[in-house]
């Protein structure tokens, strides 16, 4: 048996690359979170190895609507990505299909666009940690990135039996066009504040940057279902969410505000459409 690798450079020279290591990033953490929480056939996903992690990655299959909608998804993100419009990808699960602004799980991808030089952001003991990477570290932050993701969701109790799925983009409003809609995609119908069923809790996995980009990876899910972490790490939570809320993030830059969810530190864990599944 020949086994499939995926290349991450330990250099990246040129913004064209550093695109391109993004874009595969966010592939493989979608079909990641995807498979991992039991979405759709081993026949909807080919395997492939980044260093000794094995990976499922989506794939077209024909015989599966589901998976090739969020293919669809995926090369949308990847038109905002290039054209520098996107800031922010949510994938979104929820179990009443006439209400999806009432959400069960979501996944957060933040992006930024700069030439300030590569960091990475990983959390450890409750304080943002945020050092100068060299070049060649990429290869080991991206690896260790999804390392973390992968381990998250094999320790997260199971979704509801019943559930949607969606994504929505969100834009820098001042570089974007007002009638830009990648493809795959339309205007949000509605722009009302969510509702978490359930206790939420925020899970922050890392980030990860280089000279050109940077892509950041939060989770919010409720708290039962990460009781196998340490009932220790859960605070005090709410069930309301904003839209404008959605990037929690430390820095308090514009467009942001924080989300109203506690928040779990994995350092211990090494526009509209819907897919029904």
């Amino acid at each position: 048996m020949i086994s499939v690798l995926i290349q991450l450079p330990n250099k990246i020279s040129s913004e064209q690359e550093s695109l391109l290591v993004i874009k595969r990033l966010l592939a493989i953490s979608v079909s990641s979170i995807t498979y991992l929480r039991g979405l759709f056939p081993e026949s909807s996903y080919g395997t492939r190895y980044l260093e000794e992690l094995c990976l499922k990655i989506l794939r077209e299959d024909k015989s599966c609507p589901g998976s090739l909608q969020i293919v669809k998804w995926i090369q949308g993100s990847f038109d905002a990505l290039e054209k520098k419009y996107l800031r922010m990808a949510v994938l979104m699960f929820y179990t009443e299909p006439c209400d999806p602004e009432s959400v069960t799980e979501l996944y957060q991808f933040k992006f930024k666009y700069t030439k300030e030089g590569p960091k990475m952001n990983f959390i450890s003991n409750r304080t943002s940690v945020e050092g100068i990477l060299k070049n060649e570290d990429l290869k080991v932050a991206g690896t260790l990135l999804l390392r973390k993701l992968y381990i998250l969701m094999q320790n997260l109790g199971p979704l509801p039996n019943d559930v949607t799925l969606t994504m929505k983009l969100y834009y820098y409003s001042d570089v974007t066009p007002a009638s830009y809609q990648p493809p795959g995609f339309k205007e949000a119908q509605s722009l009302n504040s969510l509702i978490f069923q359930g206790d939420p809790v925020n899970l922050k996995v890392g980030s990860i940057a280089t000279d050109f980009h940077s892509m950041k990876i939060k989770v919010t899910t409720d708290t039962e279902r990460t009781t196998t972490m340490g009932e220790k790490l859960m605070e005090k939570n709410s069930t309301a969410i904003s839209h404008q809320g959605l990037d929690c993030d430390e820095d308090n830059e514009e467009g942001s505000c924080s989300l109203n969810t506690p928040e779990i530190l994995l350092n211990d864990y090494v526009s509209w459409l819907s897919s029904r599944l």
